[in-house]
């Protein structure tokens, strides 16, 4: 009988993403299905990481990186804010509302749906769906 020592068997694959680089050398990432949403949430996002989502319906949870450690600026949250609302199903909805709070206060409730959290210390960006320029 042989063992699988293998180690790459059981690591989960990493979160399948869009990636977006904002002026500034800031990076925003984008989950492309529930699972991957997940994982960008809760596993790739760092505390201090910014957290977005459209309100009130479906679409990919984003994580802003800021460049350095900086804090981010107004203009750079609600860029991040408009890949929120670009990666969900209000794209064509004018202006939308999306929910923007720190990693931190990302969690998982007990036995919710993959894609599902809750958030506290939500902060509120109005903004047109779009997507950064590219550099």
């Amino acid at each position: 009988m042989t063992e699988n020592t293998d180690n790459r068997s059981h690591r989960p694959d990493p979160p399948r993403m869009w990636t977006y680089t904002l002026p500034g050398g800031h990076r925003v990432m984008a989950g492309k299905t529930d699972v991957d949403n997940d994982r960008l949430s809760l596993k790739v996002a760092a505390p201090n990481d910014w957290w977005f989502h459209v309100r009130g319906m479906p679409g990919s949870h984003v994580v802003l990186v800021a460049a350095g450690g900086r804090t981010p600026d107004r203009s750079t949250l609600n860029q991040a804010a408009a890949v929120a609302a670009y990666h969900s199903k209000a794209r064509s909805g004018g202006v939308v509302a999306v929910s923007g709070t720190l990693a931190r206060y990302v969690s998982k409730p007990r036995g919710a749906n993959p894609g599902t959290v809750q958030i506290r210390k939500e902060r509120i960006f109005k903004v047109r769906p779009g997507l950064p320029e590219p550099t």
